[in-house]
This record gives C-alpha cells, structure tokens and sequence, in this order.
C-alpha cells in the first residue's frame, strides 16, 4: 500500500515538473547530436534618444519597460553588451522587412547613445565598426541586412537620425550604398515597388519614402521620389541581387 501510495506521489510530482527547455508536454525526450545554435542573420541599429549613457542603460534595463538590446555603445565607444547574442531582445517591436514580421527573433539589437538632433561621435562609430565587424564575421551576415530601426518600422520610428553616417559604414560592407550619381532607371521604373522589393514595408507609402530618404539621402520628406532618387533606388536593387 505504502509503495503503491509512493508511485502515485512521484507520477504526481512528475506531472507539476517543468519540462526541461525547449521540450513539447507530451513528447519523450530522445537527443540528438545534429544541431546547431540558431544565428541572427540582420543587425538593427537604433539610437537611444537619451542624454546619456547611464539613463539609456536604466531604460534598458528596467523589468517594467520591457525594452532591451544586445548591445549599448556610448558616446565614448565603451560597449556594454545587456542580453545574449543566443536570446531574443526586445528592440524591433512591430517590424517589417522584405515579408518578415519578427525581426527580434532574426536580429541583433544595437542601441547608440545619442540624443538623435547631434553627430555620432567618432570614438562611438569606431567601436560600432568593431563591433560590427565580429559580427559578421561570426554569424556571416549579408551586407544588405545591417538595418536602422527606422528601416523595419517606417512611421513608427526614425532612429538613427538622418545625421548617421550609414555611406562611412556601408564603406567597411555593412549595408548597401551607390554613389552619385547613379544610373538612370529605366522607364516604366515602379518606385514603390522598388521600396518594397529592397525590403520596406510600403503599406504607408510615405513612411516608407520617409525611411528610405533617411538612410540613403539624410533626409526626412516624405514626398514622392524624384527621377535621381529613383535612379538611387534602382542601383541600390541591382546591387541587392548581385549580393543575394
């Protein structure tokens, strides 16, 4: 009776248990060797609007605002590293980009203490390219997809500023840029659908104008695209593929 009561405890303890990581209820646990770890395959970068460091890191590391990055670089290029490359951050929020809607799970997150209306200063961008470069190195991401938050979340956020010097970065391979002036595009040229063909969600168009004019041009209007700017979109597509 006794033994029988104990087998029934066990079974019951069992029951309540927490199922070990990553593992379905229901299913037995049978491991195999033929894995690897997941890898980010975009970098998102953001500029943390804050007057300093320390406010930036109590933001990001406060349970209550539900925010966090992998990454911090201060003004002074210290880098602070807040959540493993493996885990997911919550940096992206609701995103977009060429049809994948939850960048957090496919990203590392890079906060950039700046208050976003001033220049990066340059100990700051010299970490970053640093920092940038382990990265893809480590996880071979493509060059197309070192992203600003602005990028994945048009009209909803424009971070890093217009003043972020994405042509110095795309010069090191971490991200696209064509030099002026490009090609003409062809006639018949689809603005729109070029935007959404480099990656942008274009279901506002003039977010999506907004947010390209900010990384490309270092400018925030949000207007149609003119014949020149056009033609910068469609060499940043041919570019795009040639690296695909």
């Amino acid at each position: 009776m006794r033994r029988g009561l104990a087998v029934l405890m066990l079974a019951a303890l069992a029951a309540c248990a927490p199922l070990p990581p990553g593992q379905g209820r229901g299913a037995s646990w049978q491991p195999s060797p033929n894995f690897d770890q997941r890898r980010p395959n975009f970098v998102i970068l953001h500029q943390t609007t804050n007057d300093n460091a320390a406010t930036a890191l109590a933001t990001l590391t406060d349970p209550q605002r539900k925010v966090s990055a992998h990454y911090l670089v201060g003004r002074d290029g210290a880098v602070l590293q807040l959540v493993d490359e493996a885990a997911r951050a919550w940096h992206a929020g609701e995103s977009w980009w060429g049809g994948s809607t939850d960048l957090n799970s496919a990203s590392i997150g890079i906060e950039l203490d700046n208050t976003g209306d001033e220049p990066f200063a340059e100990a700051q961008i010299v970490a970053l390219l640093a920092l940038l470069d382990d990265l893809r190195t480590r996880y071979r991401i493509p060059a197309a997809n070192f992203l600003a938050h602005g990028d994945i979340a048009p009209g909803r956020k424009v971070d890093p500023s217009r003043l972020f010097p994405w042509q110095r970065l795309a010069g090191h391979g971490f991200g696209l840029w064509c030099e002026a002036p490009p090609p003409i595009a062809p006639a018949g040229f689809d603005a729109l659908f070029g935007l959404q063909a480099l990656g942008y969600d274009v279901s506002i168009a003039a977010a999506a104008r907004a947010a390209f004019r900010r990384h490309f041009k270092g400018s925030d209007a949000d207007a149609e695209l003119a014949p020149d700017e056009q033609a910068l979109l469609y060499c940043l597509l041919q570019k795009k593929v040639a690296r695909e």
